[in-house]
């Protein structure tokens, strides 16, 4: 078929497949495999990348990528890697396999890969006590971000271990709760229940805590593409009521402002970074949001798109990975 095509065509293509490859080769540069982690349940596998001599004591990121994608590959165009030398921090980079989803999608809506030590979500856990030792890092500044299936995978994270995580990110993902079959799940990105309440969609998440006194919540930055039809922005709204219901605030946010076009609402205390962020991206659908034209703010590839605004910047900021050691 490649061959068929006329030359400027054919050059077009066999272009962009060495400007791909060359990337995939200066993602997996830096990206090594850790083999041996723990019982590994999930059956995940797990990647990490930190720049040569990293003190002791930074924070820890982890991401996930969404369905189709490639760990390294992914955190390479998200941003993420260029973002994790500027600022000083590691990555453990979780990858789904083809055994476990035919689309290697995170399975965040199976019951026995989101509870709490068991399935998918207790590797990502095993995973990351062994890189914390491994890069001697803060504690008590571990943070997860994900993407559509990685969203919906890392808001479940949220849920199972709010202990660990400082704090989060959800970029096209879904409430946690909302689906337990990998029909509901489908059912429920193509359209979000609207009909819940903010309590109810908050005792989701207290569920699979199993804590329902817990008054301490991990903070959360969402994302969401207004023309998104892979995952109905509903339910970025349905996720910041679900969170910031838990943070015990009410549902008109405290801020409501435009920043270039993208609309950012913010729930919190007047006193303290906000609790819960709910970016809206109008200018695109299914994709994590970069910023080519800016250094370091990541480059458009599968899934990631070009929205003028670098979503793991905003994100790295909202979680003040920004502000120094």
């Amino acid at each position: 078929m490649l061959f068929s095509l006329k030359p400027p065509a054919r050059a077009a293509i066999l272009g962009g497949m060495i400007r791909r490859a060359l990337r995939d080769r200066v993602a997996l540069a830096g990206v090594s495999e850790v083999v041996a982690f723990g019982s590994n349940p999930g059956a995940l596998r797990m990647l990490v990348h930190a720049r040569a001599r990293m003190p002791a004591g930074r924070p820890l990121v982890v991401v996930l990528h969404g369905c189709g994608q490639q760990a390294a590959a992914f955190a390479s165009e998200s941003g993420w890697l260029a973002l994790a030398d500027e600022l000083g921090f590691s990555l453990l980079l979780p990858e789904q396999v083809h055994d476990n989803n035919r689309s290697r999608c995170f399975n965040w809506f199976r019951p026995d890969d989101v509870r709490r030590s068991s399935g998918e979500a207790m590797s990502i856990r095993q995973m990351l006590r062994v890189a914390v030792a491994r890069y001697s890092s803060d504690p008590k500044r571990v943070f997860i971000v994900g993407f559509s299936a990685g969203g919906g995978m890392a808001a479940a994270m949220l849920a199972a271990y709010p202990a660990v995580f400082a704090a989060g990110g959800v970029v096209a993902g879904m409430p946690v709760g909302c689906a337990k079959t990998q029909i509901g799940a489908m059912l429920h990105m193509r359209r979000a229940d609207t009909s819940r309440s903010r309590q109810a969609l908050a005792g989701d998440v207290r569920e699979v805590t199993r804590a329902r006194s817990r008054r301490v919540w991990p903070r959360i930055s969402i994302w969401q593409g207004s023309r998104d039809r892979t995952v109905d922005p509903a339910n970025a709204d349905a996720l910041a009521a679900q969170w910031s219901e838990l943070h015990g605030h009410v549902a008109v946010p405290r801020t409501d402002e435009l920043t270039a076009g993208h609309r950012r609402r913010a729930w919190g205390r007047p006193d303290r970074p906000p609790a819960v962020e709910l970016w809206t991206i109008p200018s695109i659908g299914h994709g994590f949001p970069v910023d080519p034209g800016a250094p370091g703010s990541g480059h458009t590839g599968p899934w990631v798109v070009n929205a003028g605004l670098s979503a793991a910047r905003r994100i790295a900021a909202f979680w003040l990975l920004d502000r120094g050691h």
